[in-house]
């Protein structure tokens, strides 16, 4: 009888193991070659032969249809009517970057493991906390700071009422580094924390590149796939404490 209990208990502790195995890995493609449920994304990722200039790294996998990447390089588009050059013109250089960060985030396949749901009108998943690259970072402050702005968070707190953006009543214009001291300020306030600097270098394998070249394939497949895996493990560690207790148990029988 106690051997029966024995073999009966070792099976579901294997039982347990397996199915656990099988969340984690169910989980880490999950994650991996999606879109977000947002505006203007696609369902699913696919080849886009006609991606329009700073998305077009994207044209073999990508989240977002070519009007949208036309749009995306347009200084008040129908994407979200927001409106680059609320106090004065926008450098071209600092325009760069915001239009390749627009690129990123309606084009790329590889943001799966840091999409979270939310409740807006206009999207029911964002990005929260991706790890940009510190040089991308770096060069977006950088470019930026002779470009003005009169607020910190971009996602919030516009008036709308000319149908594009504009600054809020009692907002002031100053140059970029007045709301945005460091680059860690401008990268993670800009859009609600939608990304996160990352201590990490280009070609890592551990940071998101806002910039690559795509005949040099896309560097942010493997980054997806290591957070992935990561994110899956974490949850596997949280069957250690019954697979412990069964093991306990297990012992008392056979003592």
């Amino acid at each position: 009888m106690v051997h029966l209990m024995t073999v009966q208990l070792l099976l579901l502790v294997i039982w347990t193991a397996e199915c656990a195995q099988t969340r984690a890995t169910r989980a880490r493609t999950e994650l991996l070659n999606v879109c977000m449920d947002a505006k203007h994304h696609k369902e699913k990722p696919g080849p886009e032969d006609n991606l329009h200039d700073q998305c077009s790294p994207w044209k073999t996998n990508s989240c977002c249809s070519t009007n949208t990447s036309q749009e995306a390089h347009k200084d008040i588009s129908y994407l979200y009517r927001f409106n680059w050059n609320h106090c004065g013109i926008m450098t071209s250089e600092c325009k760069r970057h915001f239009i390749q960060d627009t690129c990123l985030y309606e084009c790329s396949p590889n943001l799966g493991p840091w999409i979270q749901q939310v409740d807006q009108s206009w999207r029911k998943e964002r990005i929260l906390d991706v790890p940009l690259c510190k040089e991308d970072c770096q060069q977006w402050w950088e470019d930026c700071k002779s470009s003005f702005t009169c607020k910190s968070n971009w996602h919030k707190g516009w008036n709308w009422s000319s149908g594009h953006n504009e600054c809020p009543v009692g907002a002031s214009c100053h140059p970029f580094t007045f709301y945005f001291p460091t680059p860690a300020a401008l990268c993670e306030e800009i859009w609600s924390h939608s990304y996160k600097l990352s201590n990490y270098s280009r070609g890592s394998g551990r940071c998101i590149q806002m910039w690559f070249d795509p005949a040099q394939g896309n560097p942010n497949e493997e980054v997806a796939r290591f957070y992935a895996e990561a994110m899956s493990g974490a949850g596997l560690h949280g069957t250690w404490p019954l697979l412990c207790s069964l093991s306990l148990v297990l012992l008392w029988v056979i003592s």
